[in-house]
């Protein structure tokens, strides 16, 4: 006999999501709201582990890079699982990150585009996340980053293809997108 679980009719927390089922989904909370994501594409997961590399090889030695699922608490009502994360490794402990990354980056699907470019987008500058970058990996891959200023995102780069971007934060490094994908 199988159990039937429901959920709360109120916004829910982080306490509310650690009682879910480890049952393979990606499970994030924005704002009190529940967001239930499939697992990744085979071009999504290429593309995290060429960024992560590239992530990782320039990564100065107080930061550290961190792949999905990392939960990552911006409040009590909203937990995230970036595909990709920078963090100071002082801000490390416990089974979550509750300090807010130098560098958070999602690599859209066609089930989280929406989410990843508006809701994400806003709640991350509301929490103050420094930079934000987002990789489409359809077509000839494009990459879009935002760097926060007066509490408010601005355009850093938009890319595309086999064009170089190098960044200076959270650190130095440079990405070209259409190499995500190799």
């Amino acid at each position: 006999m199988s159990v039937v679980r429901t959920l709360p009719q109120r916004p829910l927390t982080v306490h509310d999501l650690e009682a879910l089922p480890d049952d393979g989904h990606r499970y994030e909370l924005v704002d009190g709201s529940l967001i239930v994501a499939p697992g990744p594409e085979l071009v999504h997961q290429t593309v995290q582990s060429n960024l992560m590399r590239l992530l990782f090889a320039d990564c100065p030695e107080e930061l550290f890079v961190y792949g999905a699922p990392t939960d990552v608490v911006l409040a009590d009502d909203t937990v995230l699982q970036p595909d990709l994360l920078v963090v100071r490794k002082a801000d490390r402990s416990g089974r979550r990150l509750t300090a807010v990354p130098q560098l958070v980056v999602e690599i859209l699907s066609p089930s989280t585009r929406l989410i990843d470019l508006n809701l994400k987008f806003a709640r991350l500058e509301r929490a103050g996340v420094a930079s934000y970058w987002v990789i489409d990996p359809s077509g000839h891959v494009t990459l879009n980053a935002w760097r926060l200023r007066d509490d408010r995102y601005q355009s850093v780069a938009s890319v595309t293809g086999a064009q170089p971007w190098s960044a200076e934060e959270p650190y130095p490094v440079t990405i070209v997108p259409a190499a995500l994908r190799d």
